[in-house]
């Protein structure tokens, strides 16, 4: 096999080969090989207030702990949270109201 190419039209009037030659591709770039570990599960950074009520506080701490878990175990920390905030509130209303003072009597 030869390298030979022909020679340009070189015809008196004839118009000069004006193609640029096809750009040569840019080899591709190999893609990144997926990690097979998963990137550990990050705190969520939200800010838990206290509320001053104990039992709601307790409650509330618990969802730190769904800072360390999977996507996957976020559902087990919330339904215990909304659970025990539950029982805190069912708590609240089952409370005795207060005993009324004794009224004193100013006629004396």
């Amino acid at each position: 096999m030869s390298d030979w190419m022909p020679e340009p039209d070189t015809t008196p009037g004839a118009a000069p080969d004006t193609e640029a030659p096809e750009p040569v591709p840019a080899p591709e770039a190999e893609a990144p090989v997926p990690s097979h570990d998963p990137a550990p599960p990050a705190p969520l950074g939200v800010p838990r207030t206290p509320t001053g009520h104990p039992g709601v506080d307790a409650r509330l701490e618990r969802l730190a702990d769904a800072d360390h878990l999977p996507a996957d175990g976020h559902t087990e920390v919330y339904e215990d949270v909304h659970r025990g905030l539950r029982d805190e509130l069912t708590a609240l209303d089952a409370r005795p109201a207060p005993a009324p003072t004794p009224a004193h009597d100013i006629r004396s």
